[in-house]
């Protein structure tokens, strides 16, 4: 992975996963707010089935790419996947969404020239996505399949953007990354697989039953990750939004989290915990969270036994050398919320479970 991703747990995975036991059967580890997935596939490596969520796309592909098994993405037609790979890179470059808004050619069609990419790189990117889409239609790969390039496109167009951390804005002088031709590459896919499902929408509306395990890992603050990875978002849906502004940035605000914002935050993730399911419920937060630590645990106690877990200091997020000089660490901490069971009637029961909502997608 190669995202410096807000909020990532990856420096902290190996702490949480220690409080996440052993799976029972037929069980699922939710990670409600999955991000780029780091926890899910430490969930998967213990015998976890998974279900990821997100309100983006973006993040969900990314999630669901780090747990593809071998047997899964075995891109028989055309002829395995290292040489899909190839096909891409050889991709002959196209002057099409990325390349107009993207790149200093969006001088000549907005006004403005917005340095993400180079021109040469973002027409490859072009290119690629379009061969991507071309290959879905036409048979040659499965959803599967897609998603994993996807995911390995946003690896490949993160590693030659000229960005300072995620895709908010641009910077005005090139970096030495950036001149790089673009060139997608190969993962090391999972030996064997688990059952995988995974939806796109609100997080109330996951599906989680008394024997799951929910994780709960939700924005601390101001920072909105639909426009901060807005380029990640308009590549995964394979549109064309109209964008708007320097930074060049998609319709989002449909996407807007209360957990933004100071005033709804506490509210939201009460009521959030409150409508779950599930028996326990691991939460992470961040001492820079809107929400004070000790107003969540007296708001979560009266759903649950609360315990607090320190999970010890890490870097603040860094976006650029000011922020770098003048920032300090932050501690965090995993909440582990565990209820009483309820013993629902069997009549109750069968009604919950006909009314679940469908599943964007699963596999195993």
């Amino acid at each position: 992975m190669t995202f410096r991703y807000i909020g990532s747990k990856s420096r902290l995975v190996d702490q949480i996963s220690t409080y996440m036991g052993h799976p029972k059967k037929g069980a699922f580890f939710v990670d409600a707010f999955c991000g780029t997935g780091a926890v899910a596939e430490a969930a998967a490596e213990r015998g976890w089935n998974v279900r990821i969520n997100d309100n983006l796309h973006s993040a969900v592909i990314s999630a669901g790419a780090r747990l593809v098994s071998y047997e899964q993405a075995a891109f028989k037609r055309l002829g395995g996947y290292s040489k899909a790979i190839a096909k891409l890179n050889a991709a002959k470059p196209v002057h099409g969404f990325m390349w107009r808004e993207y790149s200093p050619a969006s001088l000549d069609s907005c006004g403005i020239e917005r340095r993400y990419f180079t021109q040469e790189n973002a027409a490859r990117i072009d290119a690629m996505r379009a061969l991507i889409a071309d290959w879905s239609e036409t048979g040659a790969i499965d959803e599967v399949e897609e998603r994993l390039l996807i995911a390995d496109l946003f690896g490949a167009l993160n590693r030659v953007a000229n960005i300072a951390g995620t895709f908010g804005c641009f910077l005005s002088k090139w970096t030495s990354q950036s001149q790089e031709k673009i060139a997608m590459r190969c993962r090391e896919l999972k030996v064997s697989g688990v059952r995988v499902e995974a939806t796109v929408g609100d997080v109330f509306e996951v599906p989680n039953t008394a024997a799951d395990l929910v994780y709960l890992d939700p924005p601390y603050t101001k920072r909105q990750y639909a426009s901060y990875y807005h380029i990640l978002e308009t590549v995964a849906l394979g549109d064309e939004p109209a964008v708007e502004g320097v930074a060049g940035l998609r319709p989002w605000k449909d996407r807007a989290s209360d957990f933004c914002y100071k005033t709804r935050a506490l509210k939201t993730l009460s009521s959030l915990v409150q409508s779950l399911k599930a028996q326990k419920v691991l939460l992470s937060y961040s001492s820079e969270g809107h929400i004070c630590m000790q107003d969540m645990k007296a708001e979560l106690s009266k759903i649950g036994k609360s315990t607090m877990r320190p999970l010890g200091a890490i870097g603040r997020y860094r976006p650029n050398k000011m922020a770098s000089s003048t920032a300090s660490d932050v501690n965090e901490f995993l909440v582990v919320v565990e209820r009483p069971l309820v013993q629902i009637p069997k009549s109750q029961a069968r009604k919950v479970l006909a009314s679940k909502p469908a599943l964007m997608e699963s596999y195993a």
